[in-house]
This record gives C-alpha cells, sequence and structure tokens, in this order.
C-alpha cells in the first residue's frame, strides 16, 4: 500500500474533484455530475453550475448515486481522462 501511495505523490499535483454517480450504464466507465457554486462577476448572485466527467472505475464498485472522489489521469479514451480514487459515502438503497 505505501508503495501505491509514494507512486502517486511523486507524479506531482493532481486535479482533485467530488461528485456523484449519474450513470454506471458502462462497463469500467463511470459519469460524475461534479457541482460547484460561483458568484456572478456583476451582481453578486450565487450561481449553481455542473459539469459531467467520464470516470475509469476498474473494479465497477461504484453505482449510480455514490458520492466519489476522482483525480484527473492520461487519456484512456476518446472521453475519459479521470479515474474514481475513492468512494466517500454509497448512496442509500
Amino acid at each position: 500500500m505505501t508503495e501505491n501511495t509514494e507512486k502517486t505523490e511523486s507524479r506531482g499535483n493532481r486535479k482533485v474533484m467530488r461528485g456523484v454517480v449519474v450513470s454506471d450504464k458502462m462497463t469500467k466507465t463511470r459519469v460524475i455530475s461534479v457541482d460547484h457554486v460561483i458568484s456572478h462577476k456583476v451582481y453578486s448572485k450565487t450561481l449553481r453550475r455542473n459539469r459531467k466527467f467520464y470516470a475509469h472505475d476498474e473494479a465497477n464498485e461504484s453505482k449510480a448515486g455514490d458520492l466519489v472522489e476522482i483525480v484527473n489521469t492520461r487519456p484512456l479514451s476518446a472521453l475519459k481522462r479521470w479515474r474514481i480514487s475513492r468512494i466517500v459515502e454509497k448512496a442509500a438503497k
């Protein structure tokens, strides 16, 4: 385990985001919706924005509704540039 940790630390700073699994229909691929809150530049109104990312899930562990943490990685396919690092919270059934 410590060998893996050292390996990821030596790769430099990777972007880490937290989002909800929206779709788990594909094999080893999940669609993650990441929400973020911004302030409007002129009116200072709080705006809620979301974006979807395709993430790699090697073991098919995550299911729709799970809260997961994703990190960026090398291109794995035409759309996948992220992988699921850990499942933060399982979805209630």
